[in-house]
């Protein structure tokens, strides 16, 4: 039998978030949507676990603009190529924005694209791993778990509060 996880639900200004953990860290944060197609017959709702506490601050200090990068421990679980690009995108600085294109570059070139883009769709802690960072080759938003509006609302945010220096397209995988 699979270990329980534990769960509970935040109010974002997003929608409602729910946070999913196991004893080693965070597994999910799932958007309305997702959450409700989610298998949660293994999960209990606990909110003072200590990962989903932490996952819980973390995340009010991120809406509030006063974290820029978060520390919860993660509990991934994804395929090696999944990983690889799940740690690219917490390299992405708080307030820019990449490509698919340049990600998939990183990773080998250009033909790695297409996966790329299903490896960000399957990103299972979206903003804590901030696949909402990624955007078309033009620059226009791409789909996201919480839908586009969630997205170009995180990237108003973080471009509210960023660091001089930081906002804009290409900032860390720009060409050389």
């Amino acid at each position: 039998m699979p270990e329980p996880l534990a769960f509970t639900t935040l109010a974002g200004p997003v929608g409602p978030l729910t946070l999913v953990a196991s004893g080693a860290g965070l597994r999910m944060l799932l958007f309305a949507p997702s959450a409700r197609k989610a298998d949660a017959s293994t999960w209990v709702r606990q909110p003072d676990h200590p990962v989903l506490a932490q996952a819980a601050r973390e995340l009010g200090e991120y809406f509030g603009g006063a974290r820029t990068a978060f520390d919860v421990p993660l509990d991934l679980e994804g395929s090696p190529f999944q990983r690889a690009v799940w740690a690219l995108l917490r390299e992405i600085p708080y307030g820019a924005t990449t490509t698919y294109g340049a990600l998939a570059e990183k990773l080998g070139g250009p033909t790695k694209t297409r996966a790329v883009g299903g490896a960000n769709g399957r990103n299972p802690v979206g903003i804590i791993v901030p696949c909402h960072r990624v955007v078309g080759a033009s620059g226009a938003l791409t789909g996201f778990a919480g839908g586009l509006d969630a997205k170009a609302y995180l990237l108003r945010l973080e471009r509210r509060y960023a660091p001089a220096g930081t906002s804009g397209q290409g900032d860390l995988f720009s060409a050389a």
